[in-house]
């Protein structure tokens, strides 16, 4: 290379880890990989606030912490929670919680079938044979038996018995996108070795079991806990493809431009999932939605940095210019974000109708806000996913909607 070109192109490593030209002050490159398929499965039921009171009353005297979580729980925002069965389900009505052992075979029917059938709905609208996926990518933080339930799900697929498998565990509610990520650098490596990927990522959870472990914990250590009134129930799963041996017909729903993964310093003990002879127990302190807000404008503008097609030169664009697809873990979290950010409801708007009419099912959930904001008219071309999990780890994820051809624009 000459000096003259030296002097107008250079090579740079962007936060994904990339590498990309650098050519008069313009970055090029593309990851060529796009989400072909979404499937999201909620189970048949819906519980209102009125259910966590009902299961208080029927076993739980009165005390402080309870009447705090109690009035708590009626001021969420959640209108209803997607639940796996109604509030005289059995197993929340036995005289004690029940145990990990109940709530893993259980999770190792409901949650595998409720798998099955998200994952189905992808598959389908990608189009594609299920011979033809390369790897599957899963995660659940309500179940830690070996094998993983992302076995028994491909077996029930009838996928091949060599298909790769990855199940990402202690993730939480950053479980969803992380899973992404994660697919994403697989189907990377296949394109650096020219081969097609095609990804099935699947998230699922069965939270709203674990009620009578919170409320034992709330009337034994008299301590406020919120997980409860939050939790819901769901499947949701995707497919993710490289652009080697593409055949698909159907347009891309996101194509992905870019993400960042990072952990916030000394947050360990403010969000997690801890296990339990009961099952898991949930850590959320006060402090959260606090950290949630101030951590996003800085990861924005350094995943803004790292994305060629999106950074012009020293313009970085403006998180109004996206859409919005947060993991809706609390309203507090919602309304954070959004003043941070200088957002408005309508950039977030897919994040609250989730929250609202099904309630927070952790690393399920952002799968589900991602498919109802392509649902939703008049969006913005580009779109910002972002999701909170213990660690605290922050992951972020820059998409694209592909332009749909108007009839006026054909000739």
């Amino acid at each position: 290379m000459s000096p003259s070109a030296m002097s107008t192109r250079s090579v740079n490593g962007d936060l994904n880890g990339n590498i990309h030209e650098k050519t008069n002050g313009h970055r090029t490159e593309a990851l060529n990989l796009s989400i072909t398929g979404i499937g999201v499965e909620y189970p048949p039921y819906r519980v209102g606030p009125e259910a966590l009171q009902i299961l208080a009353d029927r076993y739980y005297p009165k005390s402080p912490a309870l009447t705090k979580v109690l009035s708590i729980n009626r001021f969420t925002g959640i209108e209803t929670r997607a639940a796996i069965g109604e509030v005289d389900h059995p197993l929340v009505n036995q005289p004690d919680a029940p145990s990990i052992t109940e709530l893993n075979d259980y999770f190792r029917e409901e949650g595998v079938r409720l798998s099955v059938s998200a994952c189905r709905k992808a598959i389908s609208e990608w189009g594609g044979n299920v011979d033809d996926i390369t790897h599957v990518v899963s995660t659940t933080c309500t179940n830690s038996a070996n094998p993983g339930f992302d076995h028994f799900v491909v077996k029930q697929l009838g996928m091949k018995s060599t298909v790769e498998k990855i199940l990402l565990h202690g993730i939480g509610c950053s479980g969803g996108l992380a899973a992404i990520r994660t697919a994403a650098n697989l189907a990377l490596g296949m394109s650096f070795r020219k081969k097609a990927a095609r990804v099935l990522i699947l998230a699922c959870e069965i939270s709203t079991l674990l009620v009578r472990s919170e409320l034992d914990s709330i009337d034994k250590d008299q301590t406020v806990r919120i997980g409860a009134c939050l939790f819901s129930d769901c499947a949701s799963a995707s497919i993710l493809s490289n652009d080697v041996d593409q055949e698909q017909a159907n347009q891309p729903i996101y194509e992905i431009l870019g993400w960042r993964h990072e952990i916030l310093d000394d947050t360990e003990k403010d969000l997690g999932f801890d296990v339990d002879p009961l099952g898991w127990k949930v850590v959320l302190t006060p402090r959260v939605p606090q950290l949630a807000a101030a951590a996003v404008s800085p990861a924005f503008q350094g995943l803004m940095e790292s994305v060629p097609e999106l950074s012009s030169g020293d313009k970085v664009p403006s998180a109004a210019e996206f859409d919005w697809a947060l993991h809706p873990g609390g309203s507090t979290i919602l309304t954070g974000v959004e003043q941070a950010m200088k957002l408005t409801p309508e950039h977030l708007r897919a994040s609250y109708e989730i929250y609202m009419n099904y309630g927070n099912s952790s690393s399920a959930t952002i799968m589900s806000v991602m498919n109802k904001l392509r649902e939703m008219d008049d969006g913005k071309e580009n779109v910002i996913a972002c999701a909170f999990g213990p660690g605290i780890a922050l992951e972020m994820m820059a998409l694209r909607r592909p332009r749909k051809l108007l009839a006026e624009d054909v000739d």
